[in-house]
């Protein structure tokens, strides 16, 4: 039987972001996670600086995102939409996604998945 949870306060000091290899100019910062404590979701943020793209790819888990700044644009299994601070979107595990930011200012999104494997296959 597993733990209860303990209570958690991370301060944006805190949190450490790093490039994301597969696309140039998007960076991650893990905000909770299984290694927190947290034991079925982890949150991250993601920033997508002006004019970067991440190419298509699938992962293995489900994707909820909420749109915190910026407007780029979201392929979504064939689909583009345009996305800006206050849109959400959910990205089911294994479907084609890929981001664009077309605009002079950076994006930044949310991203609540599953804790486990979120292995990405790139399809570019």
């Amino acid at each position: 039987m597993s733990q209860t949870p303990k209570p958690l306060v991370r301060r944006a000091d805190d949190i450490e972001y790093e490039s994301v290899g597969a696309a140039e100019g998007m960076s991650k910062g893990v905000l909770i996670s299984e290694e927190q404590g947290a034991p079925h979701f982890a949150i991250r943020r993601f920033e997508l600086d002006a004019g970067a793209e991440v190419p298509k790819h699938t992962n293995e888990v489900e994707h909820e995102q909420y749109v915190l700044e910026g407007e780029y644009v979201v392929g979504i299994d064939g689909e583009e939409y345009t996305v800006s601070a206050g849109d959400s979107l959910l990205i089911p595990a294994g479907v084609v996604h890929w981001y664009r930011n077309e605009g002079d200012d950076a994006g930044a999104f949310l991203c609540a998945v599953p804790n486990g494997n979120d292995e990405i296959e790139l399809l570019e």
